[in-house]
Order: structure tokens, then sequence, then C-alpha cells
């Protein structure tokens, strides 16, 4: 059995002007997650299950697909994972199924301790995934990559992703950076129990390379529960509203109820609907275009 895990390093990523996508450095800095093997021997996986929808976009994008034989309850790209059992996910994971199904490598969260101890007591090798920035993306893509024995492919991914964001930050270059608020929960018809991004997380991140500036950059969270109180005071010039698709879209039109926002007197209230806006996987040069468009329409 083996397990892997992340530990945390910093490198400069060459001369790109991606360099550090870190929050609070103003620079651009790559936290490069090196998976640490507990064993020397690592065995190409043939039957994999993945838990996290994240990873299971990856594997299928770096030609790891057809050795996935389960996916989570909440995978839906791309197309081809409905066709595959279900095994729960990161709060119900069907351990029983799991083990039915006879894996080598399982993809859970590096939350999931307890799976972990199972699958290990069943001798099953795991690859723990962790959330994290843009940069973090890339390099778990290289790491899964290493894993499956697509190297190349996920070489080749890796080197798309950061084409396609050093594109968008040139398009935004030398542009004024608007505040922007990045909503992706509230109640319908209302500006309640909402949730924006925080200060930290691929989503502010996309926020920032698409040439905004996250109005709670400096609250050190992946999510904020906003009231709106707080909004006012915030005053976002842009708000995007993101949704997965799979739940009630929301109406711009809710947020009149606010009217000294900048972003409700300037029509700058916009809602993006797609699976690539929450998942931090191999979609998000194509998710941080889509901000960027919102943002500075004008540079496309």
């Amino acid at each position: 059995m083996t397990m892997f895990r992340f530990r945390t390093q910093t490198v400069l990523w060459g001369l790109s002007p991606l360099r550090g996508l870190c929050s609070g450095t103003g620079h651009f800095v790559l936290l490069f997650l090196l998976a640490v093997a507990t064993t020397s021997a690592q065995i190409r996986p043939t039957r994999i299950i993945s838990v996290v929808p994240a990873a299971t976009e990856i594997l299928f994008a770096i030609g790891a697909g057809p050795r996935v034989v389960a996916v989570s309850s909440f995978d839906h790209e791309p197309p081809e994972v409905n066709q595959l059992p279900r095994v729960g996910a990161l709060m119900d994971p069907d351990v029983e199924r799991i083990l039915s199904l006879k894996p080598d490598l399982i993809v859970i969260y590096g939350s999931q301790h307890d799976l972990a101890q199972q699958m290990s007591r069943a001798g099953i090798a795991q690859f723990a995934f962790v959330h994290g920035g843009l940069a973090d993306v890339l390099t778990t893509i290289t790491a899964l990559g290493e894993r499956t024995d697509t190297h190349a492919a996920a070489s080749h991914l890796v080197t798309a992703i950061r084409s396609q964001l050093d594109a968008i930050l040139a398009r935004v270059a030398g542009r004024s950076r608007p505040r922007t608020l990045i909503v992706f929960g509230r109640d319908p018809g209302a500006l309640r129990n909402l949730y924006a991004s925080g200060g930290i997380g691929f989503l502010h991140e996309m926020v920032e390379a698409a040439g905004g500036a996250d109005v709670f950059a400096d609250v050190k969270r992946e999510s904020v529960q906003a009231t709106s109180e707080t909004l006012i005071a915030r005053a976002p010039e842009v708000v995007i509203e993101i949704r997965a698709g799979d739940e009630t879209v929301p109406n711009p039109d809710d947020w009149n109820a606010l009217p000294s926002i900048p972003a409700v007197q300037h029509h700058r209230v916009t809602v993006l609907v797609g699976t690539e806006l929450v998942t931090a996987g191999p979609r998000v040069g194509i998710a941080t275009e889509r901000m960027a468009r919102a943002i500075h329409p004008e540079a496309f």
C-alpha cells in the first residue's frame, strides 16, 4: 500500500508573468506540491476510483480516464463519468461499494482521514487531494501524471493551462482593477445567506488573474458569509455570480435591493453558469477567461 500526501515548497514559475498567483504577496509565486510516497515502489494503477470531481476531470484530461472504474456522487464531467458507478462523496463515501470494485488506487480528499485509514487496512493505495490555488491545480496535474504514468499528457496539459492564463494576463495588463465580488451561493430571490469568495483559494486567484481586485482579498478564508451591510461597505464595482448549473440560476435583478452598490448602479452584475467555474481542475483557464470577459469586456 502506498499513501500519497503533499508538502509545500516555494519555487519560481520561470519567467512567466504568472509567477506567484498566491494570495497576499503581490507577486506571482508557485506553491509546488510534491507527492511523497511512503514506499519507493509505485505500480501503474489499472483500476482507479476518484471521489474528487476535480481530480476525476484531471484523470480523464491526462489520458487515465479508461482506467477510472468509479466516481463520486457529484461528478458530472467529462460526460463519460455518467456511465460509471457512484461511490459517495466527501461526507458519505460508500466503503463497501469501493471495496467491491477492487481499486488499486483511490483519489480522496486530504481531509478524509477515516476513509484513508479504511483504505490502508484494505491495502489500497491512495492519492490525497488538497484544495489550493491555481498553482496547486497545475502541480496536482503533474503529480497525478506521475502517479498514473501519464507524464507526457500531464505536462502538455500544464503547458496549455499556463498559456491560457498568460494570455489572459496579457489582455488585462495595464488596465484598472475594479473591485470584484464573486458570489457562489445565496437564497433564491434574495441576498440572504450569501456566500462569496474570500482571499485565498482558486476562485480568489482566478479573479486576480482576470484583472479584478477581490473585495474580500483581506479575509484569509476560502469563503465569506456576507451581510447586506458588509456588501454595501465593500462597494464592489463588479459582481459575478457563479453556479455549476445543477441548481437554480440566480436573478441578477435581485441586486436592485442594494442600489448604492456601484456594480448595481452601473449594471455590472453578471451571472455565469458552468461546472468549470467551481472546479479546480483542467478547465481553470477557460473559467478564468470567462471571468476576465465579465470584468474587462473591452479587452476581448
